[in-house]
C-alpha cells in the first residue's frame, strides 16, 4: 500500500480552501486538488520517479536523524523488499534527485542509504505489517513467487483477502534467487523478506508447476481471482548465422544453473553479448567460475545502458573486458562447436520508441572475438507453454504477448497480469510498482469500490535541520571487498556504516518540506532577501501566472520598486535551510511537510 496506510491513523480533510495565490489548495490536513498532486509530482522528483512511490525524503530524513528502524519500515511499507532493493535496485530515483542537477553535485546515494536502514534490522525479529481491513471471503491464486507475485500476494493479504502463491521452484524469490548472483544479493536477505511476507498471512506453495501440478483452468474455477506473474522466462535468441552451435546459450539458464547448483565451472574464453544487468551478472559470474577471459560487447553506448555506472566499474575491475558500439553479426565454429563471435562496429542513428538511438552497422568494420562459450543477454519475453491451449488463444495475441484489457486485466474474466508478464521485461522496482497497482485493481473489483484513496497530506513543521554546509558534503562511495577476496558467494559491496549513512542522508534537500510566503502578512522588510543562501531561492515578483484550472504556472519577476508586488520562494532553488523563517519579524513564512499518501477511505475525517 501507499504511505501511512496504517490501522487506527486518521486524517482530517479541511473545508477551508486557500486562495489561488498559494501553491496548495489547503493549509493543513489532507487535500486532493490537481494542484496538490502536481506540487508533489514536481517538487519531490525522487518519489515521482520511483515506480513504487517510495517516500524517499521520509526515509532519508529518518536515517539522517539515526532512526534506521523507521526508515526500514517506510521502505517495507512502500516497496516490500528493502534489503533487496538496497542492493540491486535500478535506482530511477537517483537521476531525478535535485542534488544531481547541473551545478549541484552528485545525487544522494538513495539506494545505499536504503541498505543502511536494512542493516540496522539484522538479527532482529521479522517486521510484519498489520492488516488494513478485516478478512474478506475472497481467495486469490497468485502464479509465480518472484517479486511481482509476492508483492501482489502481500498487498491483497493486507487488504483482508486470502492469497496463495504457486511457485514452480523449491524456493520462492524468482529472479532474486535464480538470476541475481549471491555476490550482489545474499540469499539470507531474500529469505528474510520473503518470510516477512509469509508472516502477513500469505501462503506460499513451492514445487507447484503450472501445467503440470495444477492448471490455470482449474485455478480459475477454484479461486475468485487469479493473478499471473511468472515473469519473462522465454529467452530471446537472435536469428544469426551459427546461432545453433554448441557453446552458445542464453544468459538466463546460465545464471539459473550457476545460482542453484553447488558446482558449476566455466572453461576457456567467454563472450557475453548485451548491456543490461543480465549481461553484467553473466560476465562477473563467468569470471568467478573459472573462465580464462571474459569479454562483454554491447551494441549501444555506455550512456544508454540500463545499469548503474558502478556495475560496469566493478565488472571491469574484476578483469572483464568491455566494448560498446559493437553488434553481433554471426558465430563461427568447428565440428559443431563455437570458436568465435563476429561483430560489426556500429554508429547510433535515430531514436527508437524507447528513446534510445538505434545502432546501425558500419560496413567494413567486422572483427572476430575468439570464444569457447557465448552467453546471450539479449532479452526475454513471456512464456505461454504452461497455459491450457484453449485459454492460451484467449490470452495471447499473434505477436506472442498477452492481450491486456487494461493495465492489469486480461481478456479472461477474473484473470489479471502483474509485473514482467504484463509489461515485458522490466526492472525489479518497476515490477513491484506494477504489482502494487494490480493488487489495488483486484481489490477494487472484488469489493465493488476503491477502499483506498490517494491524497496529499500537509502538516505543520518547525524546522528541517538542514544547513548550507550540508550542500557541500560529497557523495559517499560504497566500500567494496578487495579483488582477491571476491568469489561466487562473498558480497562485493560491504555497506556504509551508521555515521557515514547519516552524513549521506543529510545531503538530501528534503524536497517534501515547503516554505511559502504569505504576501498579505509580509511587510516587505526584505530581511529574508538579505540572508538567502542561494541567489534565486526567494525572488521579487510583480505577479503570479496561472493555468486555467488555477494552478500556478510561473512568476513575473519584478523589474523595480514600481512593480514589486510580492515575494515568491522557488522550490527548485530552496535548500530548506530555514534562514528566511528565522529572520522574518512577522512570521509570514510558513513551513509545512507535504507527502503523497494512500489511505483508507474510512480514515479521512471531515474537519470538526
Amino acid at each position: 500500500m501507499g504511505q501511512d496506510c496504517d490501522m487506527g491513523h486518521s486524517f482530517t480533510y479541511s473545508s477551508d480552501e486557500l486562495p489561488r495565490e498559494f501553491v496548495l489548495s489547503r493549509r493543513i490536513g489532507v487535500a486532493s486538488d490537481p494542484k496538490d498532486f502536481e506540487w508533489v509530482e514536481t517538487n519531490i522528483p525522487c518519489q515521482a520517479a520511483c515506480p513504487a512511490g517510495t517516500d524517499i525524503p521520509g526515509y532519508l530524513d529518518a536515517i539522517a536523524h539515526g532512526d534506521f528502524e523507521g526508515a526500514y519500515r517506510i521502505n517495507l511499507r512502500d516497496n516490500v523488499f528493502p534489503a533487496v532493493l538496497g542492493r540491486v535496485c535500478s535506482r530511477p530515483c537517483e537521476p531525478a534527485c535535485r542534488h544531481g542537477w547541473e551545478g549541484l553535485g552528485d545525487p544522494v546515494a538513495i539506494c545505499f542509504s536504503k541498505r543502511s536502514a536494512e542493516e540496522f534490522m539484522r538479527g532482529q525479529k521479522p517486521v510484519v505489517l498489520p492488516p488494513l481491513f478485516e478478512p474478506t471471503p475472497f481467495r486469490i491464486a497468485v502464479i509465480g513467487g518472484g517479486a511481482a507475485g509476492l508483492t501482489v500476494a502481500r498487498e491483497l493479504t493486507l487488504l483482508g483477502h486470502t492469497a496463495i502463491v504457486f511457485e514452480k521452484h523449491s524456493v520462492a524469490g524468482g529472479m532474486m534467487v535464480q538470476g541475481i548472483p549471491a555476490f550482489r544479493l545474499p540469499r539470507e536477505l531474500v529469505a528474510r523478506e520473503v518470510e516477512q511476507i509469509r508472516q502477513t498471512g500469505v501462503e506460499i506453495r513451492c514445487n507447484q508447476e503450472l501445467g503440470r501440478n495444477v492448471s490455470l483452468e482449474q485455478l480459475l474455477q477454484d479461486f475468485d481471482v487469479v493473478s499471473v506473474s511468472p515473469g519473462t522466462l522465454r529467452p530471446f535468441v537472435p536469428d544469426l548465422p551459427g546461432i545453433d552451435l554448441d557453446g552458445i546459450q542464453h544468459g538466463l539458464p546460465f545464471l539459473f544453473d550457476a545460482n542453484t547448483s553447488e558446482s558449476h565451472l566455466v572453461d576457456g574464453e567467454v563472450v557475453v553479448i548485451g548491456g543490461g544487468y543480465t549481461a553484467v551478472d553473466c560476465a562477473r559470474t563467468a569470471k568467478r567460475l573459472g573462465a580464462k577471459s571474459v569479454t562483454m560487447l554491447y551494441r549501444r553506448s555506455r550512456d544508454e545502458m540500463y545499469i548503474t555506472p558502478e556495475e560496469v566499474e566493478e565488472m571491469e575491475a574484476e578483469g572483464v573486458t568491455f566494448y560498446s558500439l559493437a553488434m553481433p553479426v554471426a558465430f563461427h565454429g568447428e565440428t559443431g562447436r563455437v570458436t568465435g563471435a563476429e561483430f560489426s562496429r556500429v554508429e547510433l542513428g535515430d531514436p527508437d520508441e524507447s528513446g534510445r538511438r538505434c545502432p546501425e552497422p558500419v560496413p567494413g568494420t567486422s572483427f572476430i572475438v575468439e570464444a569457447d562459450t557465448v552467453l546471450l543477454a539479449t532479452g526475454q519475453t513471456q512464456d505461454a507453454s504452461w497455459i491450457d491451449e484453449v485459454l492460451r488463444e484467449k490470452i495471447f495475441g499473434d505477436d506472442g504477448r498477452p492481450i491486456r484489457k487494461d493495465k492489469y486485466g486480461s481478456m479472461v474474466e477474473s484473470l489479471y497480469f502483474a509485473g514482467d508478464f504484463a509489461t515485458g521485461a522490466i526492472s525489479l522496482i518497476d515490477a513491484i510498482g506494477h504489482a502494487k497497482g494490480c493488487a489495488r485493481e483486484i481489490d477494487r473489483t472484488l469489493m465493488g469500490a476503491d477502499r483506498l484513496r490517494d491524497v496529499v497530506h500537509i502538516r505543520d513543521a518547525v524546522s528541517t535541520g538542514r544547513t548550507r554546509e550540508m550542500d557541500t558534503i560529497p557523495r559517499h562511495p560504497m566500500p567494496t571487498l578487495e579483488l582477491g577476496e571476491r568469489d561466487a558467494q562473498a558480497e562485493v559491496e560491504t555497506g556504509l556504516d551508521k555515521d557515514v549513512s547519516r552524513a549521506e542522508a543529510s545531503r538530501c534537500y528534503l524536497c517534501d518540506y515547503k516554505f511559502e510566503i504569505d504576501n498579505d502578512l509580509c511587510i516587505y522588510c526584505d530581511r529574508c532577501l538579505k540572508v538567502k543562501p542561494v541567489e534565486n531561492c526567494i525572488v521579487k515578483i510583480s505577479a503570479l501566472e496561472f493555468e486555467e484550472d488555477g494552478r500556478i504556472q510561473g512568476v513575473k519577476e519584478s523589474t523595480g520598486n514600481r512593480d514589486y508586488n510580492g515575494l515568491f520562494i522557488d522550490q527548485n532553488e530552496c535548500i530548506r535551510c530555514g534562514a528566511c523563517v528565522d529572520v522574518c519579524p512577522v512570521e509570514c513564512i510558513s513551513l509545512q511537510r507535504v507527502s503523497r499518501l494512500t489511505v483508507r477511505e474510512t480514515d479521512i475525517q471531515p474537519e470538526q
